[in-house]
């Protein structure tokens, strides 16, 4: 778990450098970063909001109807939030661009004149097409060769798990529909198996092989961890919301399909045993590098609802070198898309 801590502090990191490369002037892209707070402050509201709502028809104090009522007031009155605050900041963000020397000509098509040139450039609700994400999955993990099936390989099916968590990008790839995202970004891949049949892996030479343990063990855990860049194609319809201050879409509550892939390297494996020896517990650590391959590759996808969604990889490169046998990384678990 603290290994787990320090890669997320890391990752929070390195997503405010992406946001610092972004060629804006720093007094506007703070600005921006407050439009993007005050929708998020005003949908927590409104889901707060919907919730005493609820809990009021769960109890008979209101009927279905006057929740209904109540729910769509709660909204507009939250959309309008939206829209007056966001004014409030457009109006400071064409005041720094003035005085920059940049002429806003009009805010939905904005001809924009720099040092005598005449720019043209597209308007705010179609600039914005990029969002953030933070990515946790986990779940059942695997190895299997190839021609074989689940249910003859050497590796527990309930106890070898994975655990991945990674920043993401997702950018709309048209400026007026939504339906089509491609999402990018980096992650942290923990590929755990436990082998049956009390044995562990032995490296011999350029081999490594699954060995039976001379004692009763009562844990036998490998585990590989990657870095990788995953690439997905993101299919799916959402909400479309237009203001005077942009448009933004929304894919809460609305059906998703990712397809892509990922590559990245190796970062570290380790073994861990654990067992009784003599009336004491002893638990051993082996690292090494038991022959894996470095490089790491591989297909994976995921289909869900909303944030949350059924997840499968499934490295093409196997883990080991040759010439020991080709095993392939098969995971299958569910993914979070978290804004």
């Amino acid at each position: 778990m603290k290994n787990i801590i320090i890669l997320f502090s890391l990752l929070l990191s390195l997503s405010a450098v992406h946001a610092q490369e972004t060629p804006v002037p720093a007094q506007v892209e703070r600005l921006e970063q407050q439009k993007e707070q005050i929708i998020t402050e005003e949908k927590a509201a409104l889901k707060k909001t919907v919730e005493q709502i609820n809990l009021q028809l769960e109890r008979q104090e209101i009927t279905r109807a006057q929740a209904d009522t109540l729910k769509e007031e709660a909204a507009k009155k939250h959309a309008l939030n939206i829209e007056n605050r966001i004014a409030i900041i457009e109006n400071e963000i064409a005041w720094i661009t003035r005085n920059d020397d940049l002429e806003i000509e009009d805010s939905s098509s904005r001809e924009v004149k720099q040092k005598g040139k005449e720019h043209k450039t597209s308007s705010y609700r179609h600039r914005n097409r990029t969002t953030t994400h933070l990515m946790i999955a986990a779940g059942f993990n695997n190895a299997i060769e190839q021609g074989q099936s689940l249910n003859d390989v050497d590796f527990k099916l309930a106890g070898s798990r994975f655990f991945e968590i990674g920043l993401s990008w997702r950018t709309r790839v048209f400026d007026d529909s939504n339906f089509l995202r491609v999402r990018y970004g980096f992650s942290f891949q923990f590929n755990g198996l436990k082998p049956t049949d009390n044995r562990y892996f032995v490296q011999d030479a350029e081999l490594t092989n699954l060995e039976v343990f001379s004692i009763d063990l009562d844990k036998s855990k490998f585990r590989m961890d990657n870095l990788v860049i995953p690439v997905h194609f993101e299919f799916g319809p959402s909400k479309r919301v237009d203001t005077d201050s942009g448009t933004w879409f929304s894919t809460a509550n609305k059906l998703k399909i990712g397809l892509g892939g990922f590559a990245g390297f190796n970062i570290g494996e380790r073994q861990k045993l654990k067992y009784s020896d003599e009336g004491g517990k002893v638990k051993r650590k082996n690292t090494g590098d038991f022959n894996t391959n470095d490089l790491i590759y591989g297909l994976s996808g995921y289909l869900g609802w909303g944030g949350t969604a059924l997840y499968v990889k499934y490295d093409l490169n196997p883990i080991f070198q040759d010439p020991n046998v080709e095993l392939n990384n098969i995971s299958v678990g569910l993914r979070f898309d978290i804004d």
